[in-house]
């Protein structure tokens, strides 16, 4: 029988106020462990706390290295350290290249690529000592199939996969475990306001759009942050005790037909 039984064990999400993280720290919840995420706003932090009495919620700007250590400190005094991390946090912003200043480029990479650099260094130490430990990065398709609108996105989402790859043929005979999540389509708000710009730039309706952008999908729809959540929440469990340095696509079978 598939173990699939978290419970016992502590996990620490980032960027969990909405979508993929938010459905990953209920799976997690669901599954028997202990969670502690952080997200920008008290209100979603509130929110997503209350669905269970074993997930913590904590403020942080997880591009400030600063805020980032004081989350990881009180997560960790909290619950204790963590069996898993879950790098989730990011942003998309979508911007025209000749536009974008160093600053633009720094702002980007401290948040999406160090801040899982800074999260993974904190919890590496106690994973290893106890040979058992679960990292997984939430990347994106477009680090494999690159948009020149989302440049930067997709270049510190390949920086993640890299690092994931790295980690787990440095550490796995630690017991230390690290792969990539890589999502497609998936019904966020992150994607809902992408699918808003292109509406308003080409006159069309939301609707119209996110249903064009659903025939390329092979399954033909959007995917959900339960589906994602899915995938992550297994790659946690000891079911996948022999998968390591993967970076696995959910994405419809998009990447596969491109």
């Amino acid at each position: 029988m598939i173990n699939l039984d978290l419970t016992g064990r502590k996990a620490i999400v980032t960027g969990a106020s909405l979508g993929i993280g938010a459905a990953t720290v209920r799976l997690l919840a669901d599954h028997g462990a202990s969670v502690a995420f952080c997200a920008r706003g008290q209100d979603g932090v509130d929110e997503l706390a209350s669905y269970s009495d074993t997930i913590r919620g904590y403020v942080a700007d997880m591009s400030d290295a600063e805020s980032t250590n004081q989350f990881l400190q009180r997560a960790t005094n909290d619950l204790g350290d963590a069996d898993i991390l879950v790098n989730n946090v990011g942003a998309s912003p979508s911007r025209n290249f000749l536009y974008m200043d160093d600053a633009d480029w720094e702002q980007l990479f401290q948040l999406n690529m160090m801040s899982a650099v800074r999260c993974t260094r904190h919890v590496l130490p106690h994973m290893r000592a106890q040979h058992r430990g679960r990292v997984v990065m939430i990347s994106t398709v477009g680090a494999l199939y690159p948009s020149a609108a989302l440049i930067d996105y997709a270049a510190t989402k390949s920086a993640m996969i890299s690092t994931a790859k790295a980690l787990a043929g440095k550490y796995g005979r630690d017991g230390v475990l690290v792969n990539s999540i890589l999502p497609g389509l998936i019904h966020t708000a992150m994607w809902d306001r992408a699918a808003g710009e292109l509406a308003e730039s080409t006159g069309k309706s939301q609707e119209e759009v996110m249903a064009n952008n659903s025939k390329g999908v092979p399954v033909g729809r959007y995917g959900t942050p339960e589906e994602v959540a899915n995938a992550v929440v297994f790659l946690c469990t000891d079911a996948a005790a022999y998968i390591n340095g993967q970076a696995i696509s959910v994405d419809g079978g998009s990447s596969g037909h491109i």
